[in-house]
């Protein structure tokens, strides 16, 4: 019988190991194996530190771009017509947790309807992440950006360009990938314009 039991505890400590990294399933096999397995915390909290960096960043840029805008010649820069308008009710409600109306991934899509019209989607875009590119408020760069236009790509593609001696002619001409690529989205791969 003692055999039988090592036999199978051992079945299933390699049924574990092969159910991979991912902490819900490995949880969902721990917590049918063993008794009095912690259970795991709301979705809310899993990624509680993630979403602090991710806040306190969002808080620096953010500080950073009202500063550049004070600083620099707005006329040049852009204001969010809302935040204009003192209109801070269409986007913030003081009695939720996040101050927000929607989930801030959904937020600009209240007002930004049909925004999509292609096969090919940007990453951060499709996703809602917004906040990638944009401030929400003023910029002292056009459409809300958090950097110049012929910066803002540079901000997440570290990556070696593929067809690297045009990117390379396209640098030196001073051109921002947006005048080649869409940024939101497209009807080629690399939202080719």
């Amino acid at each position: 019988m003692a055999r039988l039991t090592i036999h199978i505890a051992a079945i299933l400590m390699l049924f574990a190991i092969l159910s991979g990294c991912d902490p819900i399933t490995r949880h969902k096999v721990l917590s049918t194996v063993f008794d009095g397995v912690p259970t795991l915390p709301p979705p809310e909290e899993i990624c509680t530190q993630y979403a602090d960096t991710k806040l306190t960043e969002y808080k620096e840029e953010l500080a950073g771009a009202k500063k550049a805008a004070e600083a620099g010649d707005v006329s040049k820069g852009s204001v969010h017509q809302p935040y204009e308008e003192k209109k801070c009710d269409n986007c913030h409600d003081k009695n939720k947790d996040d101050g927000l109306v929607r989930p801030a991934k959904q937020l600009c899509l209240m007002c930004h309807k049909g925004f999509f019209k292609a096969h090919f989607e940007h990453g951060p875009a499709a996703v809602g992440d917004c906040l990638s590119c944009h401030v929400p408020h003023n910029s002292a760069y056009t459409t809300l950006l958090k950097v110049d236009r012929k910066d803002i790509c540079n901000l997440c593609h570290k990556e070696q360009r593929a067809a690297l001696g045009l990117h390379t002619k396209v640098a030196e001409r001073k051109m921002a990938c947006a005048d080649c690529h869409d940024p939101h989205y497209g009807t080629t791969p690399f939202f080719l314009k």
